[in-house]
């Protein structure tokens, strides 16, 4: 998967200006921008900083808030040297997506506390291009940026939305901007950045839509790979993680996760589970590693480490297994890792009786 997120930061930007630039003889500050509380002018200056904050929390490295800085304009600034300001600060930004190794992560909000470069272009790409509809809209401007930017945000920072006919009215519709048929409008929205869960010697950090569809058309999904290629278990969880997004079902945090050694950087496995948990909070799990990886029990770690997230929640009272009865590894790391040897009838989880169960409850 080729690496992703400072060009389009750097195209994004371009196709904003390109059109605003064309208009900054006009009153911004007495127009508001479309649906926004905020004037245009006031709009374009929140392009600004948040272009700026995104660059300086993922250049920084922040790891518990926001860096404690803000920018400001010069008396007299007009239109052009605010958009002159949007270009400078979008290049700040591309230059550190660009710089960035893959697995860094700093602080952001929304939804678990932090994300990586592609996240941080996504949520500048779409600062860039929402806004931008906002004022084109204010201002009476036709606005469309190029259907694969709006794809890349949507799969990127809301995996959480099923991808409709067009990906701009898409981002629009998701964003409370627009209506799609068949979908009742938005009110209340925000993105979501992967969510990523320390594991000992591991790091599991979520699967998005753009990764799972790189994983499952044979790519590296963004990770370099112990063995240089995922085991194949990894691409096939990937194909239902698409699957779950294109029908609109996928939750992120339900979703697949990649075990990456926080020595080296290098992806080992997978570990996911199967869908949402039932009504009676049950949720099946699934784990893989590559060859190379084995026996050094990374996969107990990893197990463990899902487990104990998963069972802190409110929604999850139960987590199950299903192994082969001749996979002794695999129910070795089931049980090392807290799991319990279950009868399949009594629980009435599986209906393949040559199947074993292991199961794992929340503390009481």
């Amino acid at each position: 998967m080729r690496a992703w997120g400072g060009d389009q930061v750097t195209e994004a930007v371009a196709g904003s200006l390109e059109l605003l630039r064309t208009v900054t003889d006009e009153d911004w500050t007495g127009v508001r921008a479309g649906r926004l509380e905020w004037s245009c002018r006031r709009t374009a200056e929140h392009v600004v900083s948040d272009l700026i904050a995104y660059a300086g929390q993922l250049a920084g490295r922040a790891r518990t808030a926001y860096a404690p800085f803000e920018i400001t304009f010069d008396e007299g600034t007009g239109q052009a040297g605010v958009l002159d300001v949007i270009e400078t600060t979008g290049a700040l930004l591309a230059a550190a997506v660009r710089t960035a190794p893959p697995r860094v992560r700093a602080f952001h909000p929304y939804p678990f506390r932090s994300a990586n470069r592609e996240g941080f272009a996504a949520m500048g790409i779409a600062e860039v291009l929402l806004h931008t509809h906002d004022i084109a809209e204010g201002l009476g401007l036709a606005y469309e940026p190029p259907a694969d930017l709006c794809e890349a945000v949507l799969t990127r920072i809301f995996p959480h939305v099923r991808p409709g006919p067009d990906p701009w009215p898409t981002l629009l519709w998701a964003t409370g901007r627009g209506e799609l048929p068949g979908r009742a409008p938005v009110t209340g929205w925000r993105w979501n950045n992967n969510l990523v869960l320390p594991a000992g010697r591991l790091t599991l950090e979520g699967v998005t839509p753009a990764a799972a569809a790189d994983l499952a058309a044979g790519g590296d999904g963004g990770f370099g790979w112990l063995g240089d290629a995922p085991y194949e278990g990894t691409r096939e969880v990937a194909a239902g993680l698409l699957k779950a997004y294109d029908t609109g079902v996928h939750r992120p945090e339900f979703g697949v996760f990649v075990l990456v050694r926080r020595a080296d950087g290098r992806a080992v496995g997978s570990l996911g589970f199967h869908g949402m948990p039932d009504e009676e909070g049950r949720a099946e799990i699934g784990y893989d590693l590559v060859e190379p990886a084995r026996g050094h029990g990374y996969a107990t770690e990893a197990v463990d480490a899902l487990a104990r997230w998963a069972l802190a929640r409110d929604d999850v009272g139960l987590l199950y297994a299903a192994v082969e009865e001749t996979n002794a590894p695999s129910q070795a790391v089931l049980t090392r890792a807290g799991f319990v040897r279950a009868d399949v009838a009594r629980e009435s989880l599986l209906e393949d009786d040559t199947l074993r169960l292991y199961t794992r409850r929340a503390a009481p």
